[in-house]
């Protein structure tokens, strides 16, 4: 195989002498008495084990030097307080594979790359703008490996029968579609609704969707202060007209308001993933790896998938998603392995295959230069350029945040004004724990 020019960037100036020395000669010339280099590698991520086992198994039939490279599935919510309990008692992974979601509750646990191993210029070039999440003081945290964007699901039966011939691209035009889709008894009970927003337990990623709605009008959610305090941003202020974190809140929850026309979901309605199963619902927001599970769920569900919709009046895309990148931890048995692997799973050959067996998108920007002929692949490739994230405390909290935000709103208890501020002072309370 082939070395690539970034792997090359990142081994020769690794440091490692003699050992990474040997590495890229058998990469360069494929030689199998480079079979052994990397060793044993452990890694620890969220993504499923069929999925990356998978990778792993036909990876490995190109690059015998990834045999001994193994993976263990890890629940989100425990992973930060089982990498802390192994890194105590001498028994850490080698690799830690997570998203952006977790990576502020996991960043003291882990070693970041410096950038005189990993350049601005290289990690720019190299990866998905939204990838610089990841960024450490004088480095980063990981390599950045696979993308899962929130897209757009919708059933095409139910829009067609609607004498709708697309799927809304803008906010503004999916809001316009209620009144022919949803349909409502008398007594404003749902029987089939047009979305799942307005609510947010039993919206399926809910924080996905209030994530890039605020993203897409430019609240970045959470940002360094100047002095290097990490503090919640949920667009509270404005120079002039509603603040964008207002017109987001008011923007959401009105779609779980019976009084208005765009009223279409409510609170005593099952999961949004499940409705959009069973057909009661047009449009599903989920993350482009689903795709798999609602083919699987159900076969005669007549489905297909689009692009995030995006404010009519925005100058530039923006969508959130799952950005997962190979971080090496605290204790690692074999860093210098856990970094060949890492380096060597972001070659396109091996992301190709990474792809492929988990239905999520490329981080490499050489990979997602050439469009796959499969529909949700193809869309998952084209939101992954500008697919971003924020750095947030550890997923349950920042969910019990913005449930709340969204119940103080449609109860009533609270203005939207006053449950964005209170939302806002709650995240940077935890973000700075």
């Amino acid at each position: 195989m082939k070395i690539s020019l970034f792997q090359g960037i990142l081994i020769g100036v690794f440091g490692l002498g003699a050992l990474i020395g040997l590495f890229v000669f058998a990469t360069y010339t494929g030689n199998n008495s480079g079979d052994n280099m990397i060793g044993s590698v452990v890694i620890w991520g969220t993504l499923s084990k069929e999925g990356v086992q998978s990778m792993l198994v036909t990876a490995t039939q190109t690059n015998t030097s990834l045999k001994s490279v193994s993976y263990v599935q890890k629940d989100p919510e425990n992973l930060a307080s089982d990498l802390a309990a192994a890194i105590a008692t001498g028994a850490s992974p080698d690799l830690v594979l997570a998203s952006q979601e977790e990576l502020h509750v996991l960043a003291k646990f882990i070693v970041p790359i410096s950038s005189g191993t990993l350049s601005a210029s290289t990690f720019t070039d190299t990866f998905v703008q939204g990838a610089g999440v990841f960024a450490a003081p004088g480095g980063y945290y990981g390599i950045p490996f696979l993308v899962d964007p929130l897209v757009l699901f919708y059933n095409r039966s139910i829009l067609s029968s609607s004498g709708i011939a697309k799927p809304p691209a803008t906010w503004e035009s999916l809001t316009g579609l209620v009144p022919n889709v949803a349909t409502l008894t008398p007594t404003r009970q749902i029987k089939r609704g047009l979305i799942a927003l307005g609510t947010y337990n039993n919206v399926h990623n809910a924080r996905g969707i209030l994530s890039s709605l605020f993203l897409q009008t430019e609240v970045p959610v959470s940002s360094y202060s100047a002095s290097g305090m990490l503090s919640a941003n949920l667009g509270t202020q404005s120079q002039s007209g509603t603040p964008p974190g207002q017109a987001v809140l008011g923007f959401y929850t009105q779609f779980a308001d019976p009084s208005k026309v765009s009223y279409t979901w409510n609170a005593s309605l099952p999961d949004s993933q499940q409705s959009f199963l069973v057909g009661d619902l047009a449009l599903y927001l989920g993350y482009a790896s689903e795709a798999r599970y609602l083919r699987a769920a159900n076969p005669n569900l007549n489905f297909n998938v689009a692009l995030l919709p995006q404010p009519a009046t925005a100058n530039v895309k923006n969508a959130y998603g799952l950005i997962y990148s190979f971080m090496i931890p605290r204790g690692a048995k074999n860093p210098v392995g856990a970094y060949q692997t890492a380096v060597l799973l972001t070659n396109s050959t091996e992301q190709s295959i990474a792809t492929g067996a988990t239905g999520l998108a490329p981080a490499s920007l050489n990979v997602l230069a050439t469009v796959p002929a499969d529909p949700v692949a193809a869309v998952a490739y084209s939101e992954a350029l500008y697919t971003r994230g924020w750095l947030s405390p550890a997923p349950v909290d920042t969910d019990a945040v913005f449930s709340g935000m969204i119940n103080n709103v449609i109860s009533g208890r609270l203005t939207l004004e006053a449950a964005l501020g209170y939302a806002e002072r709650s995240l940077s309370a935890l973000l700075q724990q």
